[in-house]
């Protein structure tokens, strides 16, 4: 590397042992950050079935929690002018690409950030009708009822994150 005029960043250079069902051995590092994703030993279905050990990448957590951010600061839950569809017109192009790039692997980790959008409209639901203020759970009820009726209004609904 050196005869091209490249170095390694010390500080990020390392050697990690890929763990899984084969190789059982115990490193001081198992895993390491990829374009998004982190690649460490995991369960894995194999194609007959089997659950076995594997190496394999899922959204990391610096990118789960970009995204948490990213939520966040749509403030879903102020945006009381807008209706449900405006919502979804909104956010589902950023979704569907968040859906499509950490999708790929393990989609359940990804899951469990994009849950905070359906806590984001219970809060919307909660100061869009007064009904529903000051009551959570029948707020709740009233989303699980929506996504019942038009399943496809959310993109992170079509693929199992329901409320």
């Amino acid at each position: 590397m050196a005869s091209l005029g490249l170095e390694l960043h010390p500080g990020k250079t390392r050697i990690v042992y890929c763990k899984d069902a084969n190789r059982r051995g115990d490193h001081d590092h198992v895993s390491f950050d990829f374009l998004g994703y982190t690649f460490r030993c995991r369960a894995v279905r194999s194609k007959a079935g089997k659950i076995f050990d594997g190496f394999a990448p899922a959204v990391s957590d610096t990118a789960a929690k970009a995204i948490r951010h990213s939520i966040r600061r749509w403030r879903l839950h102020h945006r009381s002018e807008a209706s449900l569809a405006d919502l979804a017109q909104r956010i589902n192009p950023i979704v569907r690409g968040w859906i499509n790039y950490y999708g790929r692997f393990y989609r359940s980790w990804l899951s469990r950030s994009l849950a905070r959008i359906n806590e984001y409209l219970v809060r919307w639901a909660q100061r869009k009708f007064k009904r529903l203020t000051n009551h959570p759970s029948r707020s709740w009820r009233w989303l699980e009822s929506v996504a019942r009726r038009s399943p496809a209004l959310f993109t992170h609904w079509q693929i199992g994150v329901l409320p």
